[in-house]
């Protein structure tokens, strides 16, 4: 008998059993463990960018770049004690998504639209464009308002709202509060502006043609220009999405100049910048606008059919609210309040610069 047990041991003694199969460990790949890293922040954002689109749908005036980035940032504080997990979803849909929703932005504009508007239409652009950027500069440092935030303000202002603020942040690589900041700013300016415009254009006797490029040019995001051009006449709201299409493309020049002027500050500061003439060239253009431009050749070529273009465009849209929704969450609602009001005072002037050098503008071309 084995002293170890109570029954008789089989004839050869005990054998050893074979160990069970074990199924292979796979290791996850450096892309699979990001990406696992990116789900839950990631996650949160793509709900409230959903929500936040449906919300502008149903009220387009106010747009889903403004209720994604307040929806996060009034949630911010009560995910606080999740960032650190939350924390790599939300600074990839604030990276990678932003600027590939600025890619999508180019998919309905062509180069055929830029000699559509014509020689009327772009000297008003550029003139708004160039007085805006300088009275931010002027009047921001006279405000005492930070460098990123009057950039921010200035461009929003001058070019196309939150689709500029979205395009320059990486660019400058704004912090969170100055774009939260700065889109606020520019909603309740827009807001004003479907109020406000279509009166004035009644009062001075304005064209629909002459109406719709004044949308074009001073009102920001194209939910506003729609809302309040729409309400002078059919005619003023088709001139004005052209308008404000072409506007659009003046992200080009602003960003590619922001970036030399970063570079500049870079190495001011004495960062070490590496590589060849060419390749530094090739680094003053972030890779997101260079997809912008090839977009815009695609569809100059006729390439993008037009039923695909509205659902680009609902990509774009939903992407710019995830990616905003991401900013907000990152916000500190406290910095916002130290920050003050003098930021909402450069936008309210910039807006009252851009309203009249567009109707001296457009009083003096067309």
């Amino acid at each position: 008998m084995s002293p170890f047990c109570d029954f008789p041991a089989p004839p050869g003694g005990f054998r050893a059993q074979p160990e069970p199969m074990m199924a292979p460990v796979v290791e996850s790949t450096p892309v699979q463990a990001r990406l696992l890293r990116a789900a839950p922040g990631l996650a949160v954002a793509v709900g409230i960018g959903a929500v936040a689109t449906a919300a502008g749908t149903a009220w387009p005036v106010l747009g889903a770049p403004v209720f994604a980035v307040i929806a996060g940032a009034l949630l911010s504080p009560l995910l606080s004690r999740r960032r650190p997990w939350l924390g790599p979803g939300i600074g990839f849909a604030k990276g990678r998504l932003l600027q590939l929703a600025v890619v999508l932005l180019g998919a309905p504009l062509s180069l055929q639209q830029v000699a559509e508007v014509g020689l009327t239409s772009l000297p008003v652009m550029l003139g708004t464009l160039v007085f805006c950027l300088f009275l931010a500069w002027l009047v921001g440092r006279a405000l005492h308002v930070s460098r990123d935030l009057r950039t921010l303000v200035g461009v929003g202002t001058a070019i196309c709202g939150a689709s500029a603020i979205a395009a320059v942040t990486p660019t400058i690589r704004a912090k969170n509060p100055d774009t939260t900041y700065a889109i606020s700013t520019i909603f309740l300016l827009n807001v004003a502006a479907v109020l406000v415009f279509p009166p004035i254009g009644h009062a001075l006797g304005l064209s629909q043609q002459a109406f719709g490029l004044f949308a074009g040019t001073a009102v920001n995001d194209t939910s506003s220009v729609v809302a309040a051009a729409a309400s002078y006449g059919s005619a003023a709201a088709d001139h004005a999405v052209v308008v404000k299409l072409v506007r659009t493309l003046m992200i080009i020049p602003v960003v590619i100049g922001l970036s030399v002027l970063v570079r500049r500050r870079d190495r001011a500061d004495g960062a070490i910048v590496r590589g060849g003439a060419a390749r530094r060239l090739l680094g003053l253009v972030p890779w997101f606008l260079i997809g912008f431009g090839v977009i815009v050749a695609v569809h100059s070529a006729g390439l993008i059919p037009a039923e695909s273009q509205g659902i680009i465009r609902s990509a774009a849209v939903f992407l710019i609210a995830t990616a905003l929704a991401a900013i907000g969450l990152s916000t500190d609602l406290g910095e916002l309040r130290r920050t003050g009001p003098r930021p909402l005072v450069l936008g309210l002037v910039l807006w009252v610069g851009v309203t009249l050098s567009s109707l001296i503008l457009i009083s003096l071309t067309v």
